[in-house]
């Protein structure tokens, strides 16, 4: 791996900088981002395939991958992404990690006259309507701009789920208003697999692995539509590869597991003895249960798990089954643990409080 820091001289050679590749070989591909999870999964398949792959980020947290050219630097300072342009041309730039649209709008700036296209990871949350009703391609956004910031007073104003997807929508027409139809967005909804970092899946294979009787939250025939982070992955380099642009939503597809099919591949994955109790959605929802983050992904609005990703699918998404994802995960996470952040603590219900919901749902059941 080689590594620049943002202001000093650059390594490697103009040959080095050469034209983009022509065909599968060759490639040359940046990643905003690239030490964690989606990034880190982009750049070691893409380095896999042969691509010449670039990484910028900070280097405050995450893995550099090993092969990778990686620059430093701030994505929000314009003298940082001035130079990062310097190192191009690339075919494409894949950003994983913007969330404010003026950061957004400066790299798509910068970067237009040296990468062809503009890849970037966007979210189901940029639906106005999403998770109560059901989206597809179609839907509307959140009304946003492409100058939003999160201190703006507006958006300050919002609840954090609305804000974010306000942001992520300014962010997609800052996007498209630099490259226009040379964009792709990608709207993935929940992303699992090695190198996850937000927590979902590790709570749920830990909680697991304890044993004992375990809380299962609703209807475990409710369908779910997590995707594989690698997939994800395979599918966006295989547009990159094809020239396709446009919008697409990311997401297994309806039928592909259900919220059971989830925690049985917990239990089975980590060898565990766990005793799944069922306990009513309505009931729980009563119980101060923090919906998706104490019990994760179990959410009950209509829309959560009602994610149309045909589109995707009819260009060449394949999700891999869910067990798969499950097992390679906690196969990861005996290995390595993952980055730290913040937000891993917002997972999970404490031991204590997961007891005495079941003593209570029991006796309640007890009555019946």
């Amino acid at each position: 791996m080689r590594s620049t820091e943002i202001g000093h001289e650059r390594t490697g050679t103009d040959d080095d900088r050469g034209g983009t590749g022509d065909g599968i070989q060759g490639r040359r591909l940046l990643i905003l981002g690239g030490t964690w999870f989606l990034g880190r999964t982009l750049a070691e398949t893409a380095l896999s395939m042969g691509w010449k792959v670039t990484c910028f980020n900070r280097g405050r947290t995450g893995r550099d991958v090993p092969g990778t050219e990686t620059v430093r630097g701030d994505r929000a300072n314009p003298e940082d992404v001035r130079r990062l342009a310097e190192r191009g041309p690339w075919d494409a730039v894949v950003d994983t990690s913007v969330y404010e649209p003026p950061d957004a709008l400066l790299m798509a700036r910068a970067l237009h006259p040296v990468a062809s296209r503009y890849v970037l990871i966007s979210t189901v949350s940029a639906y106005r309507h999403w998770p109560h009703e059901p989206v597809d391609e179609a839907s509307p956004l959140w009304p946003s701009r492409p100058d939003a910031r999160e201190s703006d007073a507006d958006i300050a104003a919002m609840p954090g789920p609305y804000a974010y997807g306000t942001l992520k929508a300014g962010c997609e027409q800052a996007v498209h208003e630099v490259y226009g139809d040379m964009a792709l967005i990608l709207r993935p909804g929940v992303v699992l697999g090695p190198y996850e970092y937000v927590g979902r899946l590790q709570t749920l294979l830990g909680r697991a692995a304890r044993g004992g009787k375990m809380l299962a939250a609703g209807d475990p025939d409710q369908p779910i539509q997590p995707v594989d982070v690698r997939d994800l992955t395979d599918f966006t380099l295989s547009l990159i590869r094809d020239g396709v642009t446009g919008e697409f939503n990311v997401a297994a597809p309806h039928g592909h597991a259900t919220y059971g099919d989830l925690l049985t591949a917990c239990a089975q994955a980590t060898g565990s003895a766990a005793h799944l109790v069922w306990v009513e959605a309505a009931w729980l929802a009563d119980q101060d249960v923090r919906q998706w983050t104490e019990i994760p992904l179990w959410r009950t609005p209509a829309g959560t798990w009602a994610v149309d990703a045909s589109r995707a699918r009819d260009a060449g998404l394949v999700c891999r089954p869910l067990l798969a994802t499950v097992t390679d995960t906690w196969r990861w996470l005996q290995a390595e643990q993952p980055v730290p952040h913040e937000r891993q603590a917002e997972h999970g219900l404490d031991p204590a409080k997961e007891a005495r919901l079941l003593t209570a749902w029991e006796a309640q059941q007890a009555l019946r």
